[in-house]
Protein backbone atom coordinates (compact mmCIF):
# COMPACT_ATOMS: atom_id res chain seq x y z
CA UNK A 1 0.00 0.00 0.00
CA UNK A 2 2.88 1.82 0.95
CA UNK A 3 4.67 1.59 -2.34
CA UNK A 4 1.52 2.01 -4.62
CA UNK A 5 -0.65 4.74 -3.24
CA UNK A 6 2.37 6.83 -0.98
CA UNK A 7 5.42 7.14 -2.41
CA UNK A 8 3.45 8.20 -6.17
CA UNK A 9 2.03 11.06 -4.11
CA UNK A 10 5.30 11.30 -2.75
CA UNK A 11 7.41 11.54 -5.39
CA UNK A 12 5.57 15.60 -6.99
CA UNK A 13 7.75 17.35 -4.31
CA UNK A 14 11.21 15.39 -5.41
CA UNK A 15 10.97 15.58 -8.79
CA UNK A 16 10.04 19.45 -8.58
CA UNK A 17 13.60 19.58 -6.06
CA UNK A 18 15.51 17.68 -8.49
CA UNK A 19 14.22 19.46 -11.65
CA UNK A 20 15.55 22.97 -9.40
CA UNK A 21 18.54 21.38 -8.74
CA UNK A 22 19.43 20.68 -12.50
CA UNK A 23 18.91 24.94 -13.18
CA UNK A 24 21.47 25.39 -10.32
CA UNK A 25 23.63 23.31 -11.53
CA UNK A 26 23.21 24.89 -14.79
CA UNK A 27 23.37 28.28 -13.60
CA UNK A 28 26.69 27.43 -11.43
CA UNK A 29 28.91 25.73 -14.53
CA UNK A 30 29.53 28.91 -15.83
CA UNK A 31 31.28 29.91 -12.51
CA UNK A 32 32.78 26.48 -11.78
CA UNK A 33 34.51 26.80 -15.25
CA UNK A 34 35.87 30.20 -15.08
CA UNK A 35 37.18 29.71 -11.63
CA UNK A 36 39.01 26.37 -12.19
CA UNK A 37 39.91 26.52 -15.91
CA UNK A 38 37.46 24.04 -17.33
CA UNK A 39 37.16 24.17 -20.94
CA UNK A 40 33.84 23.91 -21.78
CA UNK A 41 30.21 26.37 -22.52
CA UNK A 42 30.54 28.19 -19.37
CA UNK A 43 34.17 29.38 -20.00
CA UNK A 44 33.40 30.31 -23.47
CA UNK A 45 30.81 32.16 -22.47
CA UNK A 46 32.63 34.30 -19.64
CA UNK A 47 35.62 34.89 -22.64
CA UNK A 48 33.37 35.88 -25.02
CA UNK A 49 31.62 38.33 -22.60
CA UNK A 50 34.95 39.63 -22.02
CA UNK A 51 35.88 39.96 -25.49
CA UNK A 52 32.53 41.84 -26.49
CA UNK A 53 31.47 38.74 -28.53
CA UNK A 54 28.06 38.88 -28.37
CA UNK A 55 26.71 36.50 -31.24
CA UNK A 56 29.38 33.76 -28.74
CA UNK A 57 26.79 34.98 -25.59
CA UNK A 58 23.68 34.72 -27.16
CA UNK A 59 24.08 31.43 -28.83
CA UNK A 60 25.45 30.11 -25.47
CA UNK A 61 22.56 31.55 -23.33
CA UNK A 62 20.05 30.08 -26.18
CA UNK A 63 21.74 26.93 -25.91
CA UNK A 64 20.99 26.82 -22.09
CA UNK A 65 17.82 27.85 -21.85
CA UNK A 66 17.04 25.45 -24.77
CA UNK A 67 18.05 22.75 -22.51
CA UNK A 68 15.91 24.15 -19.35
CA UNK A 69 13.36 24.22 -21.29
CA UNK A 70 13.75 20.64 -22.69
CA UNK A 71 14.27 19.39 -18.81
CA UNK A 72 11.21 21.32 -18.04
CA UNK A 73 9.14 19.54 -20.17
CA UNK A 74 10.76 16.13 -19.33
CA UNK A 75 9.62 16.69 -15.82
CA UNK A 76 5.96 17.61 -16.53
CA UNK A 77 5.70 14.44 -18.73
CA UNK A 78 7.11 12.34 -15.73
CA UNK A 79 4.49 14.21 -13.37
CA UNK A 80 1.70 12.67 -15.85
CA UNK A 81 3.22 9.22 -15.79
CA UNK A 82 3.89 9.28 -12.18
CA UNK A 83 0.38 11.08 -11.16
CA UNK A 84 -2.44 10.01 -13.14
CA UNK A 85 -4.54 12.88 -11.68
CA UNK A 86 -2.15 15.34 -13.17
CA UNK A 87 -3.32 15.72 -17.00
CA UNK A 88 -1.52 17.21 -19.80
CA UNK A 89 -3.89 19.12 -21.96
Amino acid sequence: MIYRHALKNALNPVITAIATWFASLLAGSFFVEYVFGYNGLGKTTVNALEMSDFPVVMGSILFIAFIFVVINILVDVIYVWIDPRVKLK
